[in-house]
């Protein structure tokens, strides 16, 4: 079964208009040309940001995207 990557989830969760935080964490990771587009790895997404991810205030953000994608693939 395909599995979509995490990044591919987080952009159905783009929405200019929401001011919801994992809404926010996807309008700027959709901006972030280094993003790791690819990955379905907690570790290295989780890595990724914690160098890279200047744009989440907070790594509980990510992990509760983190959260909604693995409901979302199962």
């Amino acid at each position: 079964m395909y599995r979509k990557s995490f990044y591919q989830y987080l952009m159905t969760e783009r929405n200019p208009e929401n001011t919801d935080e994992v809404a926010q964490f996807a309008n700027n990771a959709f901006y972030d040309q280094s993003f790791p587009k690819h990955s379905q790895s907690y570790e290295e997404l989780s890595q990724y940001l914690e160098l890279n991810g200047e744009y989440l205030p907070t790594m509980t953000i990510f992990d509760q995207a983190w959260q909604m994608y693995l409901e979302k693939m199962s």
